[in-house]
């Protein structure tokens, strides 16, 4: 075992390696935050070893099999990236029927059949004035050893990609945040807003439809932090209970009460901060198949993994 001493947003800790793994640890604030929010501190368990992951955009973790699904940003191909939690890769698929103009955020749905699919939202609009945004939904691919010598020179072919064309009801928005309820299937995109909170906008999964659907504003989510609606990934747990969204500098989570049925209601409850730990650029995360554990990225290259999990 050795120790490293780094420094993290502005303050000094200290970095315990064992086993591979990077254990960020405090004597104070880290350790108080964590137990506040009910998650252990935050570890590097590995780093994306793909080269070609660039610029690590969205995140998700697969229901189906133990798989990280994770794509670039604009101004690249129409990619997505299978690796395990640890970061290591296991394949590049070329999403048929798509193009990636600004590739934002991605999630995973298990539908009531069992089947897996991927759903991808091109609807990143920093200057906000796009008159075409969409998210695709493409049954996920099955992983594995075969398939990770598959790259960016020589990708595997998904199925051709459904379509799902939509708008805001009262014009263009930024957004870098899909997330799909697992109950329910209603598809929740969360804006990216540089002033005030972010809003949140419901659509049923249409695929398919040749007109343009509208979304629903369903709430807005100021997180503790400023600006309050700077959000920049999410993901819904998989008993659709918690809500976890993240910007650059941290994570926050919404919990649904007991008792309380309509799904909505999470929209509305007070966001806890939750460390993720050291990200050059935060803008993916995602609850794990168990439900407790949570990872997150970076974008960069060859960024680390993180994981957290519920202590409670």
């Amino acid at each position: 075992m050795w120790v490293y001493r780094i420094g993290f947003i502005g303050v000094p800790i200290v970095a315990v390696f064992v086993m591979g793994c990077t254990s960020l640890t405090s004597s104070s604030g880290f350790l108080a935050e964590a137990q506040a929010s009910g998650y252990s501190v935050p570890i590097a368990v590995g780093k994306i070893e793909a080269e070609d992951i660039k610029e690590s955009s969205g995140l998700s973790a697969s229901e189906c099999q133990d798989v990280l699904w994770t794509h670039n940003d604009a101004g690249n191909d129409a990619f997505v990236f299978a690796m395990t939690p640890e970061g290591r890769h296991m394949g590049t698929w070329r999403v048929g029927n798509t193009s990636n103009v600004d590739w934002e955020s991605i999630a995973t749905y298990k539908g009531p059949d069992g089947k897996c699919s991927l759903l991808i939202g091109d609807f990143g609009d920093n200057d906000e004035n796009r008159s075409d945004i969409a998210i695709y939904r493409v049954t996920e691919p099955a992983v594995s050893a075969e398939t990770s010598t598959s790259t960016s020179r020589n990708p595997l072919q998904t199925e051709p990609a459904e379509i799902l064309r939509f708008a805001y009801p009262d014009g263009p928005k930024n957004a870098e945040t899909i997330l799909v309820h697992p109950k329910t299937g209603d598809i929740y995109v969360l804006t990216k807003n540089k002033k005030g909170p972010s809003e949140v906008h419901r659509l049923k999964p249409e695929f398919g439809k040749i007109s343009v659907v509208l979304t629903e504003k369903v709430a807005e989510i100021s997180v503790p932090s400023t600006p309050p609606g700077l959000l920049t990934g999410g993901s819904i747990s998989p008993d659709g209970k918690r809500v976890m969204v993240c910007d650059v500098k941290n994570g926050y989570e919404l919990v649904l009460p007991d008792g309380i049925a309509d799904p909505d209601a999470i929209w509305h409850q007070k966001p806890v901060i939750v460390n993720l730990g050291e990200r050059k650029q935060g803008e993916g995360v995602s609850y794990g198949r168990d439900g407790i554990s949570l990872y997150a990225s970076s974008e960069k290259k060859n960024t680390p993994i993180i994981l957290v999990k519920r202590t409670r």
